[in-house]
């Protein structure tokens, strides 16, 4: 990714410093073997200095290197990280996946971030509400793809959770202007910018504060699992498919425990668990029947079957001991059934 030696080329910018705002760059970004971080609180201590003071040496510090004579002989890695972010963000990139893009090293990292800092053909726009830190070449663009990020979120309901497909082509519709010239790895990355947008672990996006999204425990795991599967399945079975689909163990008590306690569900039979969003009521058999029957009317033997089974997955014979209950059911004359009023 990255032709030139991050630590080499660190080390050289700072010998242009004095000792103390060296220690200071070296300390605010981890620039030392143990790659520790320290606040400008910590740093003021050290030094017996308020964290402003701190802060303005740090300042001090870059503008230096930037000015510096040793500067120039970098050009080139500036240029490079230039290109970088022109390659894998057309120009615009959230920090952590440029980042993740370049290596997992951790120490290698903050001599990257330093460098980008200190590098003069790109500029960071600071994380806010809406999005990441990112780094951009051109201010048009980065603010053109950050209102198109608004306009997507805008459209999305709380709980939607729509196809990768699907979300790259409402984008596209954002950036109708630029949307051409780049291609679907670009327009994901973009994506990952937004602190509102995000993809849960089966690819799919969504409102980034919406449990399908960011899927914290066993529930919302058993939601995904069950969506997928697109009909009604047992906790055993919903259990099976978390520790299958993404290796979290799912004790089978716990998974049925979590399945009872969750709205997003409703029990159809006899451990059997249905997504409440495809229609299916809540309530134990006769409560399907006495909303069936006050919702159509008087309908027949075969006729409530059929809808009592759109509804539950419980045998026929179920169905017609619970129409014997005759504090709450009436057989009329012409073999159809009512509700006791």
């Amino acid at each position: 990714m990255i032709t030139f030696k991050p630590k080499q080329v660190t080390k050289k910018l700072l010998s242009a410093l004095p000792d103390r705002a060296r220690d200071v760059l070296e300390k605010r970004y981890g620039l030392s073997k143990d790659g520790e971080n320290f606040t400008l609180e910590a740093i003021g201590q050290t030094y017996g200095i308020t964290r402003e003071r701190v802060r303005q040496i740090e300042n001090y510090g870059i503008q230096s290197i930037q000015k510096s004579d040793i500067y120039s002989e970098f050009e080139e890695v500036f240029t490079e990280l230039h290109q970088i972010i022109e390659s894998l963000g057309g120009g615009l990139i959230a920090e952590h996946v440029l980042l993740d893009e370049i290596t997992t090293d951790p120490l290698l990292r903050n001599h990257i971030y330093f460098l980008l800092v200190i590098g003069n053909p790109f500029y960071r726009s600071k994380e806010n509400s809406g999005y990441a830190h990112r780094w951009y070449t051109e201010k048009r663009t980065a603010d053109y793809v950050e209102s198109a990020l608004k306009n997507v979120y805008n459209g999305l309901k709380r709980d939607e959770l729509i196809e990768e497909e699907e979300m790259l082509n409402r984008f596209r519709e954002e950036l109708i202007e630029i949307a051409d010239k780049h291609d679907d790895v670009v327009l994901k990355r973009w994506l990952q910018i937004s602190k509102d947008i995000a993809r849960n672990p089966l690819g799919e996006w969504g409102d980034a504060t919406s449990p399908n999204v960011r899927v914290k425990g066993i529930r919302d795991y058993a939601y995904l699992v069950v969506k997928r599967h697109g009909s009604p399945m047992h906790f055993r079975e919903v259990a099976e498919a978390i520790e299958d689909l993404f290796g979290k163990k799912a004790h089978t008590a716990t998974t049925h425990n979590e399945l009872i306690k969750d709205e997003r569900f409703v029990l159809v039979g006899r451990g059997l668990y249905a997504l409440t969003e495809w229609g299916y009521s809540a309530g134990v058999v006769k409560d399907v029947l006495r909303d069936i029957l006050v919702q159509h009317g008087p309908l027949s033997r075969e006729e409530i079957i059929d809808k009592v089974r759109k509804e539950r997955y419980v045998k026929d014979n179920t169905i017609v001991v619970n129409l014997q209950d005759t504090n709450i059911f009436k057989r009329l004359a012409n073999s159809t059934y009512i509700v006791v009023e």
